[in-house]
């Protein structure tokens, strides 16, 4: 659907007050969401939209979609049932509400949810939700909007920088998008098709918005892109720069004391990006680099372009310039025409690398991929019961690696308040939670601490010394 340029002027801000309006925004799936729902936010902002937490006082929700898990399309389609009988309801008291579905199930489906879903309004895709304000606009005169052709303005420049106020409020983490799409084109994989091609934020931008959000307190900032290592964004005189060379350039912001990013490939780990795991303090020692699997046979049905002694060669590689780097991957199992044999190579590349955590799936189609057409699917029970047996090996090298960290004096940013009184969370250089008795105005501190225990899914610590 073609867009007048002149649907993307921003619109007059309404004043605090009788005007204001409500927005529920539901986030499903990946950290790309979380950033794409807040900036979602800060476009309505302008609109006359707060946010709230209670979706029954709102009148505008926002399901803002991912389509990478198993009958992603169904669940939607689910809560949209319910959303539908939330507004009959308001309705016949005399309420409006307006229903919009946006993100990777918008992209995919399309005219599709307006058919199977009457009560929606908006339909919107992740490369054109700067131009949601319009969109809900002109459902308002009675339309349904669908607009999920991919755009051809850059929708950041379109998209306003919240206030200093809005990001205090949110935290002193933060994450900051850098790259959309992948061009790699993994035949399990829908990226391609819902996300689009591989697109570079300029360096300018990114370095002012990550300025604006560390004036506005935050301390840590996570880059993201669905094959963020592929960055390649034009620098200060058109030239090219690599996602290494940005981090050396964010990591020179003042106030600024920690660097993430996610989710990597490992055919775009190249030497700059390395060096910096070396070189940059504010670099944190985590790194997320998925493989899938530890079979070349699969890797190369997969369509993942290196082969299981690449990646070993790679994280020895990483680890000789920083020794203390905690890896994290992703696994598939079950993948068509996977054998006991390709399932226990992969066993083996974990007990290799050892992860301090990992995420790991069933295989499942996903309509439009390349995989859905593969033969010898395995049997459900099969991929089951190699997903028990990986995640079991999975969860004992993660439990080893917290049990490791026991002892250790770490630097502990605090991120919230914890459960108990005067305990706060924090994460450590690794992205662990973290417990500590600390008081709530020490929120966006840096502090050393002693790690004392370890729970379920979190480590204890106490106090080491003053902060920093």
């Amino acid at each position: 659907m073609t867009q007048d340029s002149a649907l993307l002027q921003a619109p007059e801000a309404i004043p605090d007050g009788s005007n204001s309006r409500k927005v529920f925004i539901k986030t499903y799936g990946c950290q790309m969401n979380v950033y794409d729902s807040t900036r979602m936010s800060d476009a309505l902002a302008r609109d006359g939209y707060e946010p709230t937490e209670d979706m029954e006082e709102a009148d505008l929700v926002l399901l803002n979609t991912c389509h990478i898990r198993e009958k992603a399309a169904e669940k939607v389609y689910s809560a949209l049932g319910r959303l539908r009988e939330m507004k009959k309801k308001k309705a016949a008291d005399g309420r409006e509400m307006m229903i919009g579905v946006a993100g990777c199930v918008a992209q995919a489906e399309g005219e599709e949810i307006l058919r199977r879903a009457p009560a929606v309004d908006v339909v919107i895709g992740p490369q054109t939700y700067h131009r949601l304000p319009e969109a809900l606009r002109r459902a308002k005169q009675g339309q349904r909007v669908v607009d999920t052709e991919y755009a051809i303005e850059d929708k950041f420049e379109h998209l306003p920088i919240p206030e200093s106020r809005k990001i205090r409020a949110r935290g002193v983490t933060a994450f900051l998008t850098v790259q959309e799409g992948c061009d790699k084109f993994c035949t399990f994989c829908v990226v391609p098709y819902t996300r689009g091609s591989e697109v570079s934020r300029p360096v300018s931008q990114i370095v002012e918005e990550a300025e604006k959000l560390v004036e506005g307190g935050v301390r840590e900032i996570t880059l993201l892109g669905q094959n963020v290592n592929a960055w390649h964004g034009a620098g200060p005189r058109g030239e090219a720069w690599s996602l290494g060379d940005l981090l050396y350039r964010l990591a020179e912001i003042p106030g600024l004391a920690r660097l993430r990013y996610t989710t990597s490939h490992p055919r775009d780990m190249d030497d700059r990006l390395i060096d910096a795991h070396r070189d940059l303090r504010a670099l944190m020692p985590y790194l997320h680099l998925p493989v899938q699997s530890g079979s070349d046979r699969i890797l190369k049905a997969m369509n993942r372009r290196h082969t299981a002694a690449e990646y070993l060669t790679l994280i020895e590689r990483i680890r000789t310039v920083r020794p203390d780097i905690a890896l994290s991957g992703d696994f598939i199992t079950g993948f068509p025409g996977e054998t006991d044999k390709d399932f226990e190579d992969t066993l083996r590349l974990v007990e290799e690398v050892r992860y301090a955590q990992a995420f790991s799936f069933k295989y499942s189609t996903r309509p439009g991929t390349p995989g859905a057409e593969l033969k010898d699917q395995v049997p459900e029970e099969i991929k089951a019961e190699r997903l028990e047996r990986l995640q079991t090996l999975l969860l004992k090298q993660q439990q080893e690696f917290a049990e490791s960290c026991i002892g250790k004096e770490i630097d502990l940013l605090l991120e919230k308040p914890g459960r108990m009184p005067e305990q706060l969370i924090g994460r450590s250089p690794w992205l662990q939670s973290v417990n500590v008795d600390a008081k709530a105005s020490q929120i966006g501190d840096i502090i050393k601490v002693r790690i004392t225990g370890t729970g379920t899914n979190s480590l204890f610590a106490e106090r080491a010394e003053a902060a920093v």
